[in-house]
């Protein structure tokens, strides 16, 4: 059966083997990819504006007139973008009836020579900006025009053009002729040939209730509209649809993961109780209790649980997965729980055999805990040899009951003998394979407990973690203070060290973090080695004593350093990135962070989380330099404002996407091509609803009217989506 969409685009008129080998290049291969790349902007051919009535205020303008010149300027002449000694570029001047403006470009100017000439009729679109007492353009999109055209369009008052569809063009695009205008007319080829061809796939009771124009149409206006209106309700028609193919996905997983056959874990024993009730130093929060009883109920019914655990920095999800660990413990199951980082699998291997009332082997590495027969280890990359030879046959042969460690984990070599629990702390860390290895060392697949410290903004969390069963620890421990969180520059660096030795002299230990290891010459950043000395300097020997960590280090020094810091031989430690999670030394109660307005929001409040591990105040510093940008500036004004880690992450979620947070560019399912999470909310509770209830009515898709439902549901399947977490 002939496919349209798998045609390839060499074929289509306006195309051709050149132009094709270009949008290749762009992933651009088939009549398919063309019709989905949507254009990111579109030009009002009725809203046109004189060079005179440019204001200061304007940020794109569209603008119509002659080419008078064209020069090539070289030489250290001064100009606005690059400022003394700015090089080479080219100026063209364009004019209509009111005024002239200068074209400027820095870069293309071989090409860009070839297509502006004078004497010309252009449209051009772009930014004005202004340089003493005149507006230019720099870099503007520019597009020859039909001066005839212009003129019968200025003696017709009822002249009307539609809107320009403009599309992202890669420099490879751009020189095998591909402009604006032959783009438009390439779509419009396309969609002139695609008649009948695009099938409706939403049901037609879908496409009632929430007022959707049908698909061919959508694909017409979005990328030729008749008006903005029109456009607006394709872009809503095409959002929906993307957004609802994807919960579909998501729920039918989901449906899928409930049928699967898991453990069952029937008893509550003597594991679960001694520890309970003679081995938690503090009373459960409500949350704890209340996640402890899911997990309960999940592992009980033999079905695999599949459990996601969100939780603020400092909620105590390390003691939740714990008990998880002795319930298959007391039902004669192995657990295991995977970190990302050897530091913070071994701050939780000294936790738990701490927990349990463990005494710890000499190397470290194992454990018997005092009244329960239980064998606590660690594995590691750094696991020697012999260390490996007698762990390995040991947890084979069911001598080990709770193995924790790194990515070691997953090594083939490593072998359990009834493995019955996965917990996977910061589970955004690892790869989607490196993740499943773990589920695939036993023969019915373990109870899956994923945790995350970072907190998911509710759209995020129900496109990438929506297969899943969701339990939120939403308290902190009662002895905890709300950790106080202040701005300073570096004019304020004077009385942040006067603070660090009131602090210092008070008992208390300080971590200050920078972002880089060594100096950068594109960044203009401290770095820590540089930080380091100043540090020194401020904070002289045999007064203070101040340790080093970043990621560079061998493991075995940065566990001693981390070691002298824990038991208070250090009161300073300098750090990169690398103790962001898991580190936890509650005499800490000082977070510095230097150049904050490089990081991250979830960095920030991941890093802030490193403190306020005790009943003492604690406070985190964020040192930036003296002017932000408007980005930086929300990110530093959110994390003073608010400790609340899902504020945080919805803010997060807006200034930078989905695709840059939770490491969900490895999933390869958040590539929307037209939806944006951080605004399409309400078109995704409708998605969403509007896929439970076909799920509902119809499971397995049977029905007819579901039908080319069910065919491109199967071809997505096996596209850029699959089960991202087992």
């Amino acid at each position: 059966m002939f496919d349209f969409f798998a045609q390839e685009l060499t074929y289509l008129k306006g195309v051709g083997p050149a132009k094709a080998a270009a949008m290749a290049s762009e992933g651009l291969r088939t009549y398919g990819d063309l019709l989905d790349y949507f254009p990111f902007r579109y030009i009002d051919k009725n809203n046109f504006v004189h060079i005179s009535e440019i204001k200061d205020d304007n940020s794109y303008v569209a603008l119509k007139g002659k080419i008078i010149n064209v020069r090539e300027i070289g030489g250290r002449l001064f100009d606005n973008r690059r400022g003394a000694g700015g090089g080479k570029r080219l100026v063209a001047t364009l004019k209509d009836e009111t005024g002239e403006i200068e074209l400027v470009w820095f870069s293309g100017i071989k090409y860009i020579s070839t297509i502006v000439r004078p004497n010309k009729w252009y449209s051009v679109f772009g930014k004005p900006s202004l340089y003493l007492t005149d507006f230019n353009i720099t870099h503007p999109e520019i597009e020859e025009i039909d001066a005839a055209a212009i003129a019968e369009s200025k003696n017709s008052a009822a002249a009307q053009e539609p809107l320009q569809p403009v599309y992202s063009l890669s420099e490879k695009m751009k020189k095998s002729g591909i402009t604006i205008r032959s783009m438009a007319a390439i779509t419009k080829n396309l969609l002139e040939q695609a008649r009948q061809s695009i099938p409706e796939i939403l049901p037609a009771n879908i496409l009632h209730e929430y007022g959707l124009i049908m698909r061919e149409q959508a694909y017409r206006q979005i990328h030729h509209p008749s008006s903005w209106e029109e456009m607006l309700a394709a872009r809503n028609r095409l959002k929906f649809e993307e957004l609802f193919l994807l919960q579909m996905l998501v729920l039918l997983a989901k449906k899928q993961k409930k049928q699967q056959k898991g453990h069952v874990f029937t008893r509550v024993g003597d594991f679960f109780n001694k520890f309970y009730y003679e081995h938690i130093p503090f009373e459960l929060t409500s949350a704890q209790k209340r996640v402890i009883k899911e997990i309960r109920a999940d592992t009980k019914t033999g079905l695999q649980m599949n459990r996601l655990l969100q939780g603020d920095v400092g909620s105590g999800k390390t003691m939740v997965a714990l008990m998880a660990m002795l319930l298959a413990c007391d039902n004669g199951y192995q657990s295991c729980l995977m970190a990302p980082t050897e530091i913070l699998a071994r701050q939780h291997f000294a936790s738990i055999t701490k927990l349990l009332g463990n005494v710890s082997s000499d190397d470290g590495t194992h454990g018997n805990v005092k009244g329960l027969p239980l064998k606590v280890a660690l594995l590691t990359g750094s696991i020697t040899a012999s260390e490996r030879r007698t762990l390995l046959p040991a947890l084979l042969d069911g001598q080990v009951d709770i193995l924790i460690g790194t990515h070691a984990l997953i090594e083939d070599n490593v072998r359990f003998n009834n493995l019955g629990l996965v917990v996977i702390d910061e589970q955004h860390r690892f790869g989607v394979e490196q993740r499943s290895r773990l589920w695939e060392k036993n023969d019915i697949p373990p109870h899956v407990l994923v945790m995350t410290a970072t907190p998911i903004p509710r759209t995020l969390g129900m496109t990438l973690y929506g297969d899943l069963e969701l339990s939120i620890i939403d308290e902190l421990p009662p002895n905890r203070k709300e950790i106080k969180t202040i701005h300073a520059t570096d004019a304020q660096r004077l009385r942040v060290f006067g603070f660090m030795r009131e602090q210092i002299a008070a008992g208390r230990q300080i971590y200050v973090v920078y972002p880089l290891i060594q100096e950068s010459e594109k960044l203009d950043l401290k770095d820590l080695m540089d930080g380091y000395e100043s540090i020194s300097r401020a904070f002289p020997l045999p007064d203070y004593q101040i340790g080093v960590v970043h990621g560079k280090m061998k493991n075995e020094n940065k566990n001693y350093e981390m070691q002298r810091f824990k038991k208070g031989e250090t009161q300073i430690l300098v750090a990169t990135t690398v103790i962001e999670v898991g580190v936890d030394v509650p005499n800490a109660t000082v977070m510095v962070i230097e150049n904050s307005e490089r990081f991250g929001l979830s960095a920030l409040h991941q890093l802030r989380g490193r403190v306020g591990r005790c009943d003492k105040q604690s406070y985190c510093i964020l040192m930036t330099k003296d002017n932000l940008s408007g980005d930086a500036q929300k990110r530093i004004s959110t994390m003073t404002s608010t400790t609340d880690g899902f504020k945080i992450a919805e803010v997060d979620l807006q200034l930078r996407g989905p695709g840059n947070i939770q490491g969900t560019q490895q999933s390869g399912m958040l590539k929307f091509k037209i939806a944006n999470l951080s605004q399409d909310e309400k078109i995704m509770y409708s998605a969403r609803a509007a896929a439970m209830a076909v799920i509902k009515d119809d499971p397995l898709l049977n029905n007819r009217e579901n039908f080319l439902l069910r065919k491109e549901l199967n071809e997505k399947k096996h596209g850029t989506f699959w089960g991202n977490i087992s």
